[in-house]
């Protein structure tokens, strides 16, 4: 308990100090730096659901100083590694702030950062506005996802080495915390993996399947707090979890499984081979791939709405005044937070049970087809 209580205690000052207000100058500050027109409010909804350098929670209108906290970054350049914290961009997302580091000149345009080439003093574009004397660098950032998945990592730890060390000791009923956790681990132990796996072998997936649940639904809760995190709203880290389900069924299925999938019994010879290439497309790509859609898809969209309604007090002011916009914005995006509760834990619960799916078809011993 000592143990447990250190660490929750060192997790609180750790977020602190990291979430502790720093100021960004940005010298090209546009007019009122208001954003009050439909193309404004659409790309800076589009900003807010694409992953970032540094956590931005708000922006002076009149000084355009931007108030938030810095990430590392850390880029593979020509010259070797090159590490630095975000803030030397000055929260500049146009290239124009150069950030000269042992003669390796870096810049960043629309959240990827560029190395310039040596004799370059500025970003240069072509027609389609793609950099021309520019290159990409290998970027290891601790970006805001990354970020993200770093702290659930860490909460996860320790809930559930609180809860861990309860059994270890032999309690019989959890203490603290741990009450919330345990009737979660038994709702995914006997309503997702025993049902769909079965009693003989659903033990040795639920490490698999408990993380993957409470990842996905600490991360989406994680996305409905003011810091903006939108990790499973990226297609890159909900295709990371397809694979490893995917990786995890390929490798457990039985020779019973792959018997049936690649020659299946009970059908004409002439349509076992293209039953088979069905089959391997079904379970290597079709089955993934539904995954990470059905995930990043819903959780991107609930983004999108709850910004969107937000940004009606701006859109529909005109029409009805600042009382009236605002008012019935507040309340149409306060219903659809609530929604967006219930979704962030019924996407977790989603994608979990269709893993355990995917694995009971591969570890089940088939009878016939």
């Amino acid at each position: 308990m000592m143990v447990a209580t250190k660490s929750i205690k060192f997790l609180v000052v750790f977020v602190l100090a990291l979430t502790s207000f720093s100021a960004f100058a940005q010298d090209d500050t546009v007019g009122n730096n208001l954003i009050d027109s439909p193309d404004e409010i659409q790309a800076y909804i589009a900003h807010h659901l694409k992953d970032s350098h540094d956590f931005h929670l708000y922006t002076n209108n009149e000084t355009g100083v931007h108030y938030g906290f810095p990430l590392p970054v850390m880029v593979w350049t020509s010259n070797g590694l090159k590490a630095f914290m975000s803030s030397a961009f000055q929260h500049d997302d146009n290239g124009t702030i150069i950030v000269d580091k042992d003669n390796t000149k870096l810049v960043k345009y629309h959240s990827k950062i560029y190395e310039l080439e040596a004799n370059a003093t500025a970003l240069s574009f072509d027609d389609a506005n793609h950099p021309t004397n520019a290159s990409k660098v290998l970027d290891f950032s601790i970006t805001k996802s990354v970020f993200g998945m770093l702290l659930t990592g860490l909460l996860m730890l320790l809930a559930f080495g609180g809860l861990a060390r309860g059994y270890k000791k032999g309690k019989i009923i959890p203490k603290g915390f741990s009450r919330i956790l345990e009737p979660l681990v038994i709702y995914v132990r006997d309503e997702i993996a025993r049902p769909n796996i079965g009693e003989k072998k659903y033990r040795k997936f639920m490490g698999f399947l408990l993380t993957v649940f409470f990842f996905i639904w600490i991360l989406n809760m994680l996305g409905l707090t003011p810091l903006g995190f939108n990790v499973t709203g990226q297609i890159a880290v909900t295709a990371c979890l397809a694979i490893f389900t995917m990786v995890i069924y390929m490798v457990s299925g039985t020779k019973d499984f792959w018997a049936h999938t690649l020659w299946m019994p009970g059908v004409p010879y002439v349509l076992r081979p293209i039953l088979a290439v069905i089959e391997l497309v079904g379970f290597i790509l079709i089955k993934p791939f539904s995954l990470l859609l059905r995930l990043f898809a819903n959780i991107t969209a609930g983004h999108f709405i709850v910004m969107s309604l937000v940004a009606l007090m701006i859109t529909l002011k005109a029409s009805f005044g600042p009382i009236a916009s605002t008012g019935m914005s507040l309340v149409l995006a306060l219903f659809i937070m609530f929604i967006e509760i219930l979704v962030a834990f019924l996407q977790a619960f989603i994608f979990t049970m269709l893993s355990s799916l995917f694995i009971g078809m591969a570890v089940e011993e088939h009878d016939e087809h």
